[in-house]
């Protein structure tokens, strides 16, 4: 087999059994990664996909179903995965969950999971990952902000303060990571198409009795100027792009992938 990109390497991906996390897991795996999955699902599913990713990309798939909430399982994870490929080359943190609310009525154990979830987590294994790293001096970590990193809607109190965080996380790494062949960066899509979101998008239709076509373009992609979604297939090229030696001397950056919606 002709060498590939990412012969060698181990990318760990948080939040990666289904959506962009799967998408760029898979990106990765076709670039030659061995990939750690993690996340939630069931687990006779988890394996098929697993065993499947790993065949027809000929590489190592394993899957470590750590809590996000529990900072020893993040380390164990990661440590893990040291123990096993010797580092873990490429991070990538994606793991997230949403809940809209107006502030004076937000359930305070939400917004406390969406910070732990969509930003303390991203610490944890960060810190985690680095030493193997920096010992190599090779590293690739990418954070999954949010266009919602860059601007605020209202009602999203928690996810909105969780990606400004991310992306004040992934800048201040940077600067310390950044004499290294280690770079850290945040991607930050708009609305991408994910089964979540077609979820939401029928739910949608029957609360506010609209169309499929309605939802879309008045609810979802009313601030993404191209009015489309964003597909999962171009996160995992971005990752992918990221890890590459192009991409060695961008360190720091909150890339937006949202169609227009921070230019306006």
């Amino acid at each position: 087999m002709e060498k590939r990109a990412l012969d060698g390497r181990t990318a760990l991906i948080t939040g990666s059994t289904s959506g962009i996390g799967l998408a760029m897991a898979q990106a990765l795996a076709s670039a030659g990664a061995n990939i750690v999955l993690n996340g939630l699902g069931d687990p006779d599913e988890i394996e098929v996909l697993r065993a499947e990713m790993a065949a027809s990309h000929d590489v190592e798939v394993i899957y470590n179903g750590a809590n996000m909430l529990a900072p020893a399982e993040i380390a164990a994870m990661v440590d893990g995965a040291i123990e096993q490929f010797g580092a873990v080359d490429i991070l990538v943190n994606n793991a997230g969950i949403q809940y809209v609310s107006a502030i004076d009525d937000f359930p305070e154990d939400k917004w406390q999971a969406i910070i732990n979830i969509n930003l303390v987590s991203n610490f944890h294994t960060i810190k985690a990952a680095l030493p193997a790293m920096k010992k190599q001096n090779w590293g690739r970590i990418i954070n999954l902000a949010s266009a919602h990193g860059l601007v605020a809607s209202p009602y999203k109190s928690a996810y909105v303060a969780a990606k400004h965080g991310v992306v004040g996380l992934t800048k201040t790494v940077a600067l310390e990571i950044a004499e290294s062949q280690i770079t850290c960066n945040a991607i930050c899509p708009g609305y991408v198409r994910t089964p979540l979101v077609e979820g939401q998008i029928a739910d949608q239709m029957a609360v506010h009795d609209m169309s499929r076509e309605q939802v879309i373009n008045d609810i979802f992609l009313v601030a993404q100027p191209n009015k489309r979604f964003v597909e999962v297939d171009e996160l995992g090229q971005i990752a992918l792009f990221l890890c590459s030696p192009a991409a060695g001397s961008i360190n720091g950056i909150s890339l937006p992938v949202e169609g227009g919606w921070t230019a306006k």
